[in-house]
């Protein structure tokens, strides 16, 4: 019998019984891990209340042999709160169905419990900080964190040179399959012809040039928004249920 402590982030919560619940969260040192909270479902729990998707928490686990991730699962036995992001988040709906596809998109790419996954676990910390904070527009965080959380995973999509030949850009062709922008001798069918500014808002995003992110019109965010979603479906192999949601 062993116990472990980590800090990590709530993805989702399920039932379990009449007054437990299974709580998903990905954490900084052990990866995605699933843990059984006992009693949080009961009225005066506040341990509960530190369990809800969206926060940040420093937790204690009890395992029954000498691995967190094991043939059962471990106990949440405490819990302590590092930042609640989720009261920054869910009382405007922008921001929820954002923060939402961008838990979505942390699980799917952490799908094999207990590997570490640091650089995904930070740049969620960092992606809910900003959309707590409401310093940008919901949508623009949620692409800039879906096309780092690409590159983290080894699909970083090129915006400027040939993803194929390595032609410098700026390059007129898009093409998921091929991995972003591609030259005219490089593009296969079912490229599309993007407009600079939506090939150039991207890859402010991915870059971190939130001035030049911010000043984008309307219409070419949207256009973004649309090459993102493609991109990642593509790699994901099937959509986020949660994108449908998002407000563009």
């Amino acid at each position: 019998m062993s116990l472990f402590r980590d800090d990590g982030i709530v993805l989702r919560t399920q039932k379990l019984g009449e007054a437990d619940r299974i709580i998903t969260l990905l954490t900084r040192g052990h990866g995605r891990v699933r843990a059984v909270a006992r009693g949080v479902r009961r009225t005066k729990s506040k341990f509960g209340a530190r369990l809800e998707p969206f926060s940040h928490v420093d937790v204690q686990f009890f395992a029954r042999n000498s691995e967190l991730v094991g043939r059962g699962l471990p106990l949440c036995t405490q819990s302590e709160t590092i930042a609640a992001y989720g009261s920054g988040i869910v009382t405007d709906y922008a921001r929820y169905t954002a923060g939402t596809a961008m838990l979505e998109t942390a699980e799917r790419f952490t799908d094999h419990e207990g590997e570490p996954a640091v650089q995904q676990y930070l740049l969620l910390v960092g992606g809910l900080r900003t959309l707590s904070r409401g310093e940008h527009a919901p949508h623009l965080v949620l692409d800039a964190f879906l096309l780092r959380s690409l590159a983290v995973n080894g699909y970083a999509p090129s915006f400027g040179d040939c993803a194929r030949c390595g032609m410098p850009g700026p390059n007129r062709f898009f093409s998921v399959a091929s991995g972003g922008s591609v030259c005219v001798d490089c593009r296969v069918p079912g490229s599309v012809v993007p407009s600079p500014q939506a090939l150039a808002l991207l890859a402010a995003l991915l870059t971190g040039d939130w001035a030049t992110a911010d000043a984008c019109e309307a219409r070419y965010v949207r256009e973004g928004s649309g090459l993102v979603s493609a991109y990642l479906h593509w790699h994901l192999e099937r959509g986020l249920r949660s994108l449908r949601y998002v407000e563009k």
